[in-house]
């Protein structure tokens, strides 16, 4: 895909060319991998997602016909935290032997949320016999190398690193932050072309310092929605106004979950389900129907 903002051309992978009067971008991010790039085939990044759900059946055979199987997760944020979580619960019915490790670098677990938070999520971790490696990591063909020179051997490193812009932004004549993601302001319109929308991981705030999180991508919807057909009516554009707080529900790889408000935490087997109703009409709302899986069966 590419994206000619000055002409109003969109060029998809097809050769198809589609003009536009208005667009609007909600495409996510890729993990950011560059410095695990020497772990070579050994590394599977959380995104695109796709080919992480293919590629997740074929790690847990791996895992239970391989002894010794070690499982190396990259990054200490709510990804990292869940999916090492998660991959421990699987692998305890494939592979009850095989070894979770948590590379969380030098801010720890969950940096960003309180205290509190994050001594629950330790807890989590350590009762789930995950080990945490708070240093910086790189790639290495045998696994990741520590910046104080060890090696830590792993069969597979999975990505939660982080966010990056898809590399086509970089050519498509928008105005962007330092990181690459399309500048926009209250509206969540580009702050060079305003006829170019954007919301989700894709874009950034330039009023307002807002955390790139699934949650202000949700709450955003209505007002993009609102604002994309603003102009033919003539109606005011809506603004985006984050909240102080977001609510994130944590999942511990069981039916066990840990709320995080701002300064307040709570955890347990009602938060879990309080998470799995949230998620449950979430999709359904998309679906047409009820989700019938339940969520814990993702990770097997």
């Amino acid at each position: 895909m590419a994206l000619d903002a000055n002409q109003r051309r969109v060029h998809l992978s097809d050769g198809q060319t589609l003009a536009y009067e208005r667009l609007s971008l909600d495409v996510g991010s890729e993990t950011d991998v560059r410095w695990l790039q020497a772990t070579g085939p050994r590394l599977l990044p959380i995104k695109p997602l796709d080919r992480f759900i293919a590629a997740w059946p074929r790690l847990l055979a791996q895992a239970g016909a391989q002894p010794g199987f070690r499982l190396c997760v990259v990054g200490g944020g709510a990804a990292g935290f869940e999916l090492a979580l998660a991959a421990r619960h699987a692998l305890r019915r494939h592979a009850p032997e095989a070894e979770v490790m948590l590379v969380a670098g030098p801010a720890g677990v969950l940096p960003g949320h309180a205290a509190g938070v994050r001594r629950r999520a330790v807890r989590q971790l350590q009762r789930a016999d995950i080990a945490i490696l708070t240093q910086r990591a790189v790639g290495d063909e045998r696994g990741v190398m520590l910046e104080d020179g060890q090696v830590v051997h792993a069969d597979v490193v999975l990505a939660a690193t982080g966010a990056r812009p898809p590399a086509w932004l970089a050519d498509a004549g928008l105005r962007c932050d330092e990181a690459g993601f399309v500048a926009v302001d209250a509206h969540h319109r580009s702050v060079s072309h305003p006829d170019v929308y954007a919301a989700g991981d894709v874009c950034c705030r330039v009023d307002v310092p807002m955390a790139r999180s699934g949650v202000h991508a949700v709450h955003a919807g209505p007002v993009l929605a609102h604002n994309l057909l603003a102009p033919p009516r003539s109606a005011a554009l809506a603004v985006y106004r984050p909240r102080r707080y977001s609510l994130y529900l944590l999942a511990c790889g069981r039916r066990y979950a840990i709320a995080s408000w701002g300064p307040f935490s709570a955890e347990g087997a009602w938060v879990w389900r309080w998470k799995d109703a949230i998620d449950r009409r979430f999709i359904a709302r998309f679906s047409g129907g009820t989700l019938e899986t339940d969520t814990e069966e993702a990770a097997r």
